[in-house]
Parts: C-alpha cells; structure tokens; sequence
C-alpha cells in the first residue's frame, strides 16, 4: 500500500496557567517542528467564546504560521461559513496566497457554533456497526445528541455576536458554488454581473469541505468533486457514513478523478502506555466544557483534572469522544490509526493532540511520526 500521509489539525489550546499570546507562540512552534517530522499538512481550526482555545480565526493564524514555516501546507479546518460570506473568505486566502503560493488549503465547514436537531439527513453506513464496533474493531460509539443545547443562553449569545442584526446564513451549497466560482473567477450575479475578488481569484488553493456525516456537507463535496474531511474525533458515531456518503455523492471534476478524503483522529503518545494515560487526563474536563456550552476550559495538568468535580452525568456526557481517542505508545496509536484507514478508506489521516505541557505535544507528533516511517506508512518525498 503506498503510504498514507499524516497532516495536523491545531486548535491552538490554552494551558492552565498560560496565556492565548504563548499559545500562539506554541502553535507557530509546533507547525515547524511537524514540518522536519513529515507531516503534510497544518490546519487550524475555528473557535469562538472558548476560554481554552486561542484559535478564532484561521485566516490570521495562517498568515502568522506561513512566514514561519516553508513547506507544511497551512490550511483551515474549518472556515465556518455560517457567519461569512464567500468573497470575505476568498480575499482572505487569496491575500495570504499572493505571499504564500500553492501552500494553502481552504476548508470550509457550515457550522457557526449553532447544534443541529436530529433532521435524519444522511442514510446510516452500509458498513455494519455491531454491539459498537467495526468489523475491523474501530470503535463505533452511539451517537451523541446535542439536543440539550438546542436554545441554551450562551449558543444564542454567541450566534448574537457573530451574527449581524437579522442577517441569515446563505444556503451552504449555494455559498460553496459562490466561493468556487469566485477562485474561478466565474462569479455572475443572477442579473449577470460579474464580481472578480483581487486577490483571490486564480488562487492556487485547495478547497476542501469538512464534515461530520453524510448530510449537506458530505454532499456538497461530493457533488462539486472536492476533498473531504470527516471527524472522527469530533463525532465518532457517524464517520461511516460521512465517507460513504461523500463517494457515493462523489462526481469527478477538474479538481479530482476520484474521492479523496482525510479522517480526524484524537491522539495522545508518549514513551509507553501509563505516560500517555497520565498525559490525557484533562481531556475529559476538557470536552465536558464544550459540551455543556461553557466552552472548552484552559487545558488542565493532569493533577488539576482529577481535582475537578465529576459525576456519572459527566461521564456519560463525554464517554463518546474519550473512548474513541487514541492513546498510548507510538506502536499502540499506530495501530488504532491503521484500523481508523481501513475501516474509512482514508486518503490521510488528520492528527489533533492537546497536552498541557508544549514539549509533550512536541514529543507526541515527533513519536507517531517516527513510527509512522518506521511501518513504511509515509512516503519517502513526504
């Protein structure tokens, strides 16, 4: 099999103790350093109202890491275009590719924070999922409702403040055929006016869409030939069926002949098994802020998250996501990753990894990624 190259997705944590500044700084750190490792790509994500994660705006955290690194592609995972619209998208990456042609990629989610009620928008995975488990053995959760959060106090507060007043999100699919045509600089208005973005149309960017099932995004990828991102670290429940419902949408285009698709993984490694475990345990704390609409508190040391109150509510709350990352010796998380690929038939695979400590997430990457060589999973111009 040829290899299967590893990118990183950033959300640029906060420690306990640290500030969004040295969070930064640690980010921009870190994309250097996985660029000598072998990893292919670097993208950032979106987060807004979250007292432990710096990473707000992609756009501006890319054009901070470009001059920092030289060869990693930088990308964004993902653009939330719930609050944007496609041409402050397209200027925005076509501003940082004028400086850093043919580095960038463009992922666009539609998700501005908002929880989506259960629409039964996408058919359940042909692969079959028993008692929780892939045939191979990934781990297949149930999956997670965020119905608790539909009309919750802070999700309203933080659609006020990304929203204007009375302003409406676009039809998703529409706005991906905007920003395309925009980069395309094929953009004609319904009276057919034409718009062209400088800078940005002709820009040498990727465009990729992320998402979490086989719904709207997965089809919209999959209709316009683009790449696709599934989370399996963010809703593990549905990764099936978002990649077999991205290639069954799947119409080849100009971009691509074929599906080609990356897959999220939570990832803690380190020397051997009970340091790993003793380097995760603020994860769940972690996630429990997200998913109470607190937001995802400064990452906590492994002496401050067991300190914290916990109830079976807590855990029953955060079980999907802890149990499905993958923590451990390199050897260990390589294999979970392997068994991730095969279940997916994943192009890539999508590396995120939060540890208090700088040098820990430093030494995670480094681990897997000499692991990674070391199963002949990387290709040598990687």
């Amino acid at each position: 099999m040829s290899g299967i190259p590893l990118g990183v997705l950033d959300l640029v944590p906060v420690p306990s103790g640290s500030t969004a500044a040295e969070a930064l700084q640690h980010s921009i750190d870190l994309a250097r350093q996985t660029e000598t490792f072998g990893y292919t790509r670097y993208w950032f994500a979106e987060h807004h109202l979250n007292p432990g994660v710096a990473g707000t705006s992609p756009a501006v955290v890319i054009a901070l890491t470009a001059s920092a690194t030289s060869t990693i592609r930088l990308g964004s995972g993902a653009v939330q275009l719930g609050h944007r619209t496609a041409l402050s998208t397209v200027e925005e990456f076509g501003l940082i590719d004028a400086l850093h042609p043919g580095r960038l990629d463009l992922g666009v989610g539609r998700s501005a924070g908002r929880p989506q009620p259960p629409a039964g928008e996408s058919a359940p995975p042909v692969t079959p999922v028993v008692d929780g488990y892939a045939p191979n053995g990934l781990r297949i959760p149930a999956r997670f409702s965020f119905a608790h959060l539909l009309g919750h106090p802070r999700v309203a507060l933080q659609q006020k403040l990304l929203n204007l007043p009375g302003a409406q999100p676009q039809d998703y699919a529409e706005q991906v055929d905007d920003l395309l045509a925009l980069l395309r600089g094929e953009y004609r208005s319904p009276e057919g006016v034409e718009a062209h973005a400088v800078p940005g149309e002709g820009a040498d960017v990727q465009v990729w869409i992320l998402g979490s099932s086989g719904g709207v995004s997965a089809q919209t990828a999959g209709a316009n030939g683009l790449r696709f991102a599934a989370n399996y670290h963010v809703s593990p429940a549905s990764v099936l069926e978002a990649a077999e419902g991205y290639r069954a949408a799947f119409k080849p285009s100009a971009e691509l002949e074929r599906p080609y698709l990356t897959v999220s993984a939570d990832v803690v490694v380190a020397e051997d098994e009970e340091q790993a475990r003793e380097l995760a345990t603020g994860y769940a704390p972690w996630v429990r802020g997200i998913r109470t609409a607190e937001g995802a508190i400064p990452y906590p040391t492994p002496a401050e998250a067991r300190a914290l109150p916990w109830t079976d509510a807590d855990r029953d709350l955060v079980a999907d996501r802890v149990e499905t990352r993958f923590v451990g010796s390199a050897r260990t998380v390589a294999d979970h990753l392997e068994r991730l690929q095969e279940a997916t038939g994943a192009d890539e695979l999508l590396i995120t990894t939060i540890t208090h400590r700088h040098e820990d997430r430093v030494r995670s990457y480094r681990l897997l990624a000499e692991e990674w060589r070391r199963r002949g999973r990387v290709d040598d111009d990687v």
